[in-house]
């Protein structure tokens, strides 16, 4: 075989292995981001029309993250919030909708506490997204209905689903992946 024979070969090959490549890692990217993101994964695509842009948007979220200082919790500031969750909860039967405006403040300043800014629900979701991606529709959902309840519009059992929905992000957020003892479901 003659040199440019060899060459003509030896180049398309190279091109569709280097193609090959850049697919194999490109599709990789994406099952992990959709790993992560889980649903805020679609979320993403949805809101910015195009996968690309969404996959470049939670990639700009993780690198914001990177840049956070999230923290562990002390146990005993785990516990203070663990308690200041029980009496806000004790509070619902009497006032519901001004319990789910203090189970917001809660969660907002356990997200401060932990490190993450707290400038805004949009930005709070980006930023929660990152490591709290499974809790975080319950986040979105309560926050709804806290928005309804703000202009009298919730009924009772919609308050209450907000409780239930604010509670697993706090949770998420407390123990931050630690596990509790199995008998702690408080």
């Amino acid at each position: 075989m003659s040199a440019g024979t060899l060459v003509a070969i030896i180049v398309p090959v190279v091109v569709v292995l280097a193609a090959l490549a850049v697919v194999v890692w490109m599709l990789a990217r994406r099952r992990r981001l959709r790993e992560r993101f889980g649903p805020e994964y679609d979320r993403a695509v949805a809101e910015d029309g195009s996968r690309l842009a969404a996959e470049r948007e939670l990639r700009e979220r993780e690198t914001r993250h990177e840049e956070m200082e999230i923290k562990p919790l002390p146990p005993s500031t785990r516990q203070r919030y663990a308690e200041d969750w029980t009496r806000v909860q004790e509070h619902f039967v009497d006032r519901p909708e001004e319990t789910v405006r203090e189970a917001d403040r809660l969660v907002t300043s356990l997200m401060g506490e932990r490190g993450y800014p707290t400038g805004g629900f949009q930005q709070q979701a980006r930023d929660l997204s990152v490591r709290h991606a499974r809790t975080l529709e319950h986040y979105r959902a309560a926050h709804a209905v806290d928005e309804r309840a703000v202009r009298h519009q919730a009924t009772t059992e919609e308050l209450r689903g907000a409780m239930v929905h604010y509670r697993a992000l706090f949770d998420d957020l407390l123990e931050d992946g630690q596990e509790r003892p199995s008998g702690d479901r408080s």
